[in-house]
């Protein structure tokens, strides 16, 4: 049994009866149908979604948007690349895409030594990248980086799957 907490969006979904338990990692595709049936129930509820921004203002005002009301911050910080790569990304109609800022975890602002609630930092953006089939664009801040190296052998070598019964090994 899954403990949640009142402030999360689960508690929310159990309170509603939409919250389901997957277990696909264990039974496959069996093990995430009543899950895919809550996420079907869950899109059919009524949203208050919106964004933090109009979608149609311009990227810089947009990652300005997010340092300063979501970190505590002043602002971005651009380099004369990034902002050729956002002139660019603008002039190719991905202008209107959402942000989804890549920071570290570690403190509202990019210097890991500030903790708690920083302010009048400045965000630095390294770089600016499209996830057009996301349709998002994506700002690096700091020394954020987006995926990790593979190991030599990649761990689906040790996962299998016994034919006859169904049980998946190798997973942990």
């Amino acid at each position: 049994e899954a403990v949640v907490s009142t402030q999360s969006t689960g508690y929310a979904l159990c309170q509603k009866g939409l919250a389901a338990i997957g277990d696909h990692w264990a039974k496959g595709g069996e093990g995430a149908v009543e899950l895919a049936n809550a996420v079907v129930e869950a899109c059919k509820q009524e949203s208050k979604f919106k964004f933090l921004y109009e979608l149609e203002r311009p990227l810089v005002d947009k990652m300005n948007e997010i340092v300063r009301r979501i970190y505590g911050g002043e602002g971005v910080e651009l380099s004369e690349m990034v902002l050729e790569k956002i002139a660019k990304l603008e002039k190719q109609g991905y202008g209107n895409l959402p942000i989804c800022m890549a920071k570290t975890h570690l403190s509202l602002s990019c210097d890991v030594t500030k903790k708690g609630v920083p302010t009048g930092f400045t965000v630095p953006v390294k770089d600016i990248i499209l996830s057009a089939g996301a349709g998002f664009v994506y700002p690096l801040a700091g020394t954020i980086s987006t995926m990790p190296g593979l190991p030599t052998r990649p761990a689906y070598y040790e996962i299998d799957v016994d034919t006859e019964t169904g049980q998946i090994t190798g997973l942990f």
